[in-house]
């Protein structure tokens, strides 16, 4: 008996489609809806660009008769069409098979097509340009979207660092720019920046924008893999709070070479690696399981190994920039250089390009709408003269013709940064050569100090007898010891962390280098030969609101404005470029302790993720000097 009412009700239901009538009452409850929903933008897009696929509707573009990669089946389609609408694509096929109506066509006939290159793991603020600006650096160069580890700008302001990034789509900029959220935020349990990201905060951030990808590299391995740790309980809880928002949840895994760790590093849910060294670590990474970043060197390394060992499967491996400043990026390229060289080095042509496009996008599980040259995708499309050596001619973001010939086309959006992007560095006072003294106990005429160095990793920190002078303890510049401070830019108390140094800084007298972008933290650190220079240089960079700072034999010779975060400029390539390339000049005029000219690695110089041990920090209660050993606490004073 249901079965025949059931029946009965289909019936009328159909009766009623063929006379174009449908009464509420024949609807079946399952396809009734009470109170429908507003669809969202993504939704009404989608239903347009439906009924531009069925050529219902005319499109805006065609991009016609090129040849187009596919990366789903890793094949090259000749004589294809790409339809393009707005600025998603809506077809894709044979040339002229389409059947609607369309305003422009671009010829691209002769030429290859692939989808536009996005940064699986990048730090825009590195290119020290803020992102409207890095849009027209990069895009010329086939990059139309980019994961941002964001744990640079979420320490200098955590509550506004989603808003941050969202602000240039708005303005209309064609960069796509996917939040992963600083886990290193801050890097370690032993600083305090501005921002401090556990559960509530992650998870908040994910929930608010669906251009929020995940957790940022999770770096801090001491904190992930010791329960007695202080960071434990922070890092933890933003791991559990991006898997809670199905987030994805990268890594840092530096110094890791062991399958032990390699296994733990997996165990514990990080998805990717980008700090592979040698190619057999970076071998064992992947085949556990593990997402690999291939950059610069780790390139060289990885690729050619893998061709050696006949690895048929590269979807889970991408090529990235990571950190890269204006100025080299205009040297060396970024994403462009970087398939170019797996492709050098052995890799197939059409697994470099999805090395940057689709792998990357599956990831960031935004490969719907980033990724391909696929219908729903935005229309980021890189028009090729040459496959092999990445000769890119044209560049279409977002449906419109970005650059051509390696210059970028669009106007540039004039952003108004708030203060909390521009107001970031409070010292709280001048500071004074007296600042930087380091006083020994009474009645020393020397004393044992400990003495820092770049990428410090040494279990046992290391030190050196000093004289000592008036109670004030002297640098070794016959030794290259000079010294070293971390200046706290957040709380405006103007609290300094300061010891001796080498390995990296300038010999020159009364001289100094000072910066704001201070991986990871980005307190400003200042190495130099003379106090005096050290404080000319810090006061320099508060007055600027931050920036990168050279003094030479007590006077400023160079400089780089960041008013943006203390880490960026809102400022054309060009004037950026040759502020940094200003800054180099002058350097190669000094004497370097190392190599000369300009010590790059001064803005990793107090980096304090693993595999590092021994760092100095900004003093913080129980520990008057700063400096502590990452992986357990342990401090001791720079002075006995």
């Amino acid at each position: 008996m249901k079965s025949t009412l059931i029946t009965a009700a289909l019936a009328a239901a159909l009766s009623g489609l063929s006379t174009g009538v449908l009464a509420d009452a024949a609807v079946p409850t399952a396809t009734r809806v009470e109170h429908p929903i507003t669809f969202s933008e993504e939704t009404k897009v989608r239903q347009h660009l439906l009924l531009v696929s069925l050529g219902r509707e005319p499109a805006d573009l065609i991009i016609r008769g090129a040849t187009v990669l596919n990366v789903f089946t890793s094949q090259w389609d000749a004589d294809q069409d790409i339809v393009v609408q707005g600025k998603r694509i809506a077809w894709v096929g044979p040339e002229g098979q389409w059947k609607g109506k369309a305003g422009k066509v671009f010829e691209a006939k002769g030429l290859w097509a692939v989808p536009g290159f996005g940064e699986s793991h990048k730090h825009i603020e590195s290119s020290m340009l803020s992102p409207e600006y890095e849009a027209a650096l990069v895009i010329p160069l086939g990059n139309t979207w980019t994961t941002e580890g964001s744990h640079e700008f979420s320490n200098v302001s955590g509550v506004h660092n989603v808003e941050f990034w969202n602000t240039p789509g708005l303005h209309g900029s064609p960069l796509k720019i996917f939040t992963a959220l600083g886990s290193a935020t801050p890097p370690s349990a032993f600083e305090v920046g501005g921002g401090n990201y556990a559960y509530k905060d992650i998870a908040a951030n994910i929930r608010s924008s669906p251009w929020v990808q995940g957790l940022d590299e999770v770096m801090d391995w001491p904190a992930v893999s010791e329960p007695t740790h202080p960071g434990h309980q922070r890092i933890w809880e933003d791991i559990q709070a991006a898997r809670d928002n199905r987030g994805v949840i990268d890594g840092h895994g530096a110094g890791l070479r062991d399958l032990a760790r390699i296994n733990a590093f997996v165990a514990a849910g990080l998805s990717s690696d980008h700090e592979t060294r040698e190619a057999e670590e970076a071998w064992d990474k992947l085949s556990h399981g593990l997402f690999l970043q291939l950059r610069d060197q780790n390139i060289e390394h990885a690729v050619p190994y893998f061709v050696k060992k006949g690895l048929k499967d590269w979807s889970n491996i991408s090529v990235v920039t990571d950190d890269r400043n204006v100025a080299d990026t205009l040297k060396e390229g970024t994403m462009n250089y970087h398939v170019q060289l797996a492709i050098k080095l052995g890799a197939p042509p059409e697994a470099a390009y999805e090395m940057a496009s689709l792998n990357p996008a599956r990831h960031a599980h935004m490969e719907d709408i980033v990724g391909s040259i696929a219908p729903g995708r935005y229309a980021d499309v890189v028009l090729l003269n040459n496959v092999r050596n990445v000769g890119i001619k044209y560049v279409f973001a977002n449906g419109e013709l970005a650059a051509q010939d390696g210059r970028y086309l669009l106007p540039i959006p004039k952003i108004h940064w708030p203060a909390w992007a521009t107001d970031t560095i409070h010292i709280g006072r001048k500071l004074t050569a007296k600042d930087f003294e380091i006083r020994a106990p009474a009645g020393k005429t020397t004393v044992t100090a400990a003495v820092q160095t770049p990428m410090y990793t040494d279990p046992e920190q290391k030190t050196v007898t000093l004289p000592v002078i008036n109670g004030v303890v002297q640098r070794d510049m016959a030794h290259d010891i000079i010294k070293v401070a971390i200046v706290d830019r957040y709380t405006g108390r103007g609290k300094l962390g300061k010891m001796f140094w080498s390995g990296l800084g300038p010999k020159t007298p009364d001289s100094a280098v000072a910066t704001s972008v201070s991986h990871d933290l980005h307190n400003i650190t200042v190495v130099g030969s003379s106090d005096a220079a050290m404080a000319l240089a810090v006061n320099r960079i508060a007055e600027l609101k931050g920036g990168i700072v050279l003094v030479n034999n007590g006077k400023v010779t160079a400089e780089m404005p960041l008013e943006i975060g203390g880490l960026m400029t809102s400022r054309p390539i060009e004037a950026a470029a040759a502020s940094m390339n200003d800054l180099y000049a002058k350097a190669d005029s000094m004497e370097w302790i190392g190599a000369p000219g300009f010590p790059k690695e001064v803005i990793f110089a107090m980096i304090t993720c693993s595999p590092f041990t021994w760092r100095l920090v900004v003093p913080y209660p129980g520990n008057p000097s700063g400096l502590v050993l990452l992986q357990t606490g342990q401090i001791m004073p720079t002075i006995q």
